[in-house]
């Protein structure tokens, strides 16, 4: 059955609407100017641009400038954008004109309808609705605005709830000891529990710097309107906006000191898409030494087993697979790629406008979400549940000829070094080559080469060189 269809009319002619369309003539020349990917604008950044209409309207009303009644109206229709319950109503393609103004503008037209609607006279998507804001500052506020949002209910409580799993799992592995690894080779033995807190410190150290990049994110280029001088709007507006959007948001937000510079540049945005970049990087490697410790269970290393969650192998009967961390590892993937992007974007600045703002907040947001859930995936489905296989940590120490180290301050490391590889060339313990081949007292050879005294830093001699 055709879809019916109204007539429109903008500054360039009238054009026809689907008749259950909220949006007018403006979305609807979008929709047809830009049939690119198919991807819509995020779920968090139509929040924020809600959320940012409806602090405007309350900024006006205070101000003077809207009566009470139509910004109760256009806030009462914007609440219900920043809630989501509007979101088929925004059909524009992310691919759109570079400052977002296709978006601006099926947000204004839809809460425009909607407060026609409620109030039984006009209300004006541009007049009203955009009253005191342009295209160039309600855009790139509102890409701020969702990032931390984003961060602040999503990312940062994921990020301390994997910390948190880890912790926990650490505190009872104080006492596990292992074969350390460099270059993937057998070094010196460290307990698990060490070997996680890595993990935690990495995590600890990615969340300390996506809260300072938040820092300047809350900076808020709103009342710069179309180039940073503020031309059309009040002078107390972007102060006002920014107090309503903390109110209405519960998250801080401020106006920024300089609006040329959130309007002309994306650089706030570059910095936590770098900072989400260095986060992705840590969670990678925490993913690839899950699976190199899962790795077998035969012929690799298996030291832990991750939980059993689904057949690994359409041909290959029992075979059990890592699957968590590898998506995790994708994930990953792609917030680096999206950085990439992001990085791109921020540098296609000209003069006064940034012109790829609906890339950076798509590529953004999703990089925010991408890690929030794996994060998450990573606590629950994996770092929870292993369990560790102690009888093959234990072979593998008692077979490590790099243990001969500690011996390095009482031998030197030449005859440190012999000692080793007879050990690995004729599969014995160390401890017996370094016996014979010394004639230091067996107690003393023992308490020197105990993998649980070396995981503590070993018993301290004279000072021996070597690199590791």
């Amino acid at each position: 059955m055709a879809r019916t269809t109204r007539t429109e009319k903008d500054s360039l002619g009238e054009l026809q609407v689907p008749d259950d369309a909220l949006y007018g003539a403006q979305t609807q020349r979008a929709v047809q100017n830009f049939a690119i990917s198919g991807l819509r604008m995020p779920r968090g950044f139509i929040r924020a641009l809600g959320l940012v209409k409806a602090a405007a309207a309350d900024a006006n009303a205070a101000l003077g400038h809207l009566p009470k009644g139509v910004a109760a109206a256009i806030g009462d229709a914007a609440g219900q954008v920043a809630a989501g319950d509007l979101d088929g109503q925004f059909p524009v393609d992310v691919f759109q004109t570079g400052s977002g103004t296709s978006s601006n503008m099926n947000a204004n037209e839809v809460i425009a309808t909607l407060a026609t609607r409620r109030l039984g006279k006009l209300v004006h998507a541009n007049d009203q609705v955009n009253m005191g804001q342009s295209s160039n500052d309600v855009v790139p506020t509102a890409i701020q605005v969702a990032a931390v949002l984003a961060c602040r209910e999503q990312l940062l409580p994921a990020l301390r709830h994997l910390r948190a799993t880890i912790d926990r799992r650490a505190r009872g592995l104080g006492k596990v000891v292992k074969t350390g690894r460099t270059h993937l080779m057998d070094a010196m033995p460290l307990t698990l529990a060490q070997e996680l807190g890595t993990w935690s410190a990495q995590l600890a150290s990615a969340i300390e710097r996506i809260e300072d990049s938040l820092g300047r994110l809350r900076r808020l280029p709103i009342g710069g309107t179309a180039v940073g001088t503020g031309i059309n709007a009040d002078p107390r507006f972007g102060k006002k906006v920014a107090a309503s959007l903390s109110a209405r948001s519960g998250a801080r937000f401020v106006q920024a000191a300089n609006l040329f510079e959130g309007i002309a540049s994306q650089d706030a945005a570059v910095e936590l898409s770098g900072q989400l970049n260095v986060l992705a990087v840590a969670l990678m490697k925490i993913g690839n030494d899950l699976r190199w410790m899962n790795s077998g269970p035969l012929a690799g290393l298996g030291e832990i087993e991750l939980p059993t969650l689904q057949p690994g192998s359409s041909i290959m009967p029992g075979k059990v697979n890592p699957v968590i961390p590898e998506a995790v590892c994708m994930a990953c993937a792609q917030a680096m790629g999206n950085h990439a992007t992001i990085t791109i974007a921020g540098a296609s600045g000209n003069f006064q406008l940034n012109v790829m703002l609906p890339v950076v907040a798509h590529n953004l947001l999703q990089s925010i979400e991408l890690l929030a859930n794996g994060a998450r995936h990573l606590a629950d489905a994996a770092i929870a549940g292993f369990t560790v296989r102690r009888a093959r940590l234990d072979e593998a120490l008692a077979r490590n000829p790099i243990l001969v180290t500690a011996l390095n301050p009482v031998i030197g490391y030449e005859q440190a070094a012999a000692i080793a590889k007879q050990a690995y060339r004729e599969g014995r313990p160390v401890l017996a080559v370094a016996r014979e081949a010394t004639g230091l007292d067996e107690k003393v050879l023992r308490k020197m080469l105990d993998p649980a005294l070396l995981a503590r830093g070993g018993i301290h001699g004279k000072p021996g060189g070597g690199a590791g």
